[in-house]
């Protein structure tokens, strides 16, 4: 039975760019229109699911109320705050926990992810002992809990780190993410996205900014790292990215359905290579002719292995490290919902396009519906 015949739901915020998008791909390939379960229903309470839907699970960001649902907060949360992620992630995995019940009380429904796969993409530190555990290269982690600024430094001391990335446990789109760079005679500097801003009694609070920040006294850097430790943190070495065109590059590669099918490379003369940040896109054409086929294919390889660690999953964004020279690869991330790459194509289609192809040709096995047996 193809797409045709059966129903596809999406759990997302409406109006969102993302869902757009998706919607947009199944009208493209003629298909029944999905059915919208708004992100804010699940994050409310149970859900109703049409019967044999496959269902796909879409980001909950770029909603307030979804937001202060989701983090249990009887107050609207302020969207730029950095703070509140550990909160965040406990009402992503509660509504999940709801989503996965609603499809197994749905006769024929289906997830197209596995839910505990989406947790675990969206905890840095278990994702990270994922990936090693199945052999992915992995930049090496602190490996005991950084509490504060404190065990941060006596832990970079132990391991002989002076470069290191601090990243919120839960976080994403770089929120929070300091790039730490330490020199003898004390000499200190952080990059980071959050802005400090110091209140009255020694208050701290950090905002998220499209504008990234640098600072050099440790007190700065102390504050930050102080105000984020609560929601959990998770500390990597620092990786050589290489070079093109003269700027530092690393790569996100859209894994679907076991193959890396769309990518993206995001060039950058800062530590930080989110195309939000203000960073841009390389030529990829260029680069592959470059690297040549070998080194590529490499790269791409390695971005499937770190795919293939959630094979219930159809979907995967990889952000790939590769080092000086195209030597080494290293996975640095995995994201749940890192399939936003507008306007590049895989034969003619999008990323989206790309997993209503895979579901549609059984490139992703998925269990036949009940209907087809009656």
């Amino acid at each position: 039975m193809s797409l045709h015949d059966r129903p596809l739901a999406v759990v997302g915020v409406p109006g969102n760019r993302r869902l757009d998008l998706f919607l947009a791909a199944a009208r493209a390939a003629d298909l029944p229109e999905p059915v919208v379960v708004p992100w804010r229903d699940l994050a409310s309470g149970p859900v109703a699911l049409p019967e044999d839907a496959l269902v796909r699970v879409d980001s909950p960001g770029g909603d307030v109320e979804t937001e202060r649902l989701l983090r249990g907060w009887t107050h609207d949360p302020d969207p730029y705050r950095a703070e509140g992620t550990a909160d965040h992630h406990a009402g992503f995995r509660a509504a999940l926990d709801r989503l996965a019940r609603a499809v197994a009380d749905t006769p024929g429904a289906h997830l197209v992810q596995e839910p505990e796969d989406l947790v675990v993409m969206s905890d840095k530190r278990r994702c990270h002992a994922r990936l090693s555990r199945n052999g992915v290269p992995v930049a090496p982690a602190l490996p005991g809990p950084v509490t504060d600024y404190a065990s941060l430094r006596a832990a970079m001391t132990e391991a002989g780190w002076r470069r290191v990335f601090v990243k919120p446990r839960h976080g994403s789109s770089a929120s929070g993410v300091i790039a730490l760079a330490t020199a003898p005679g004390g000499r200190i500097r952080a990059v980071t996205s959050t802005h400090l801003e110091r209140g009255g009694g020694g208050s701290v609070a950090l905002f998220n900014s499209l504008r990234l920040r640098t600072y050099t006294t440790e007190a700065d850097v102390a504050a930050v790292v102080d105000a984020l430790a609560p929601d959990g943190l998770h500390v990597e070495r620092w990786v050589p990215k290489a070079g093109f065109a003269g700027r530092t590059i690393d790569l996100r590669v859209v894994v679907v359905a076991g193959r890396a099918t769309h990518v993206v490379v995001r060039s950058s003369a800062s530590p930080m290579t989110n195309l939000h940040l203000g960073n841009a896109r390389g030529d990829l054409d260029a680069l592959r002719t470059q690297v040549g086929p070998e080194a590529w294919g490499a790269a791409t390889a390695t971005a499937e292995r770190a795919a293939a660690a959630f094979p219930r999953t159809l979907h995967t964004g990889v952000d790939l490290l590769v080092s000086p020279g195209w030597r080494a690869f290293t996975v640095c991330e995995v994201n749940a919902f890192g399939d936003l790459i507008p306007g590049v194509l895989h034969e003619g289609r999008d990323t989206y396009g790309e997993q209503l192809h895979a579901l549609d040709t059984g490139r992703f096995p998925v269990p036949a519906p009940v209907s087809a047996a009656r």
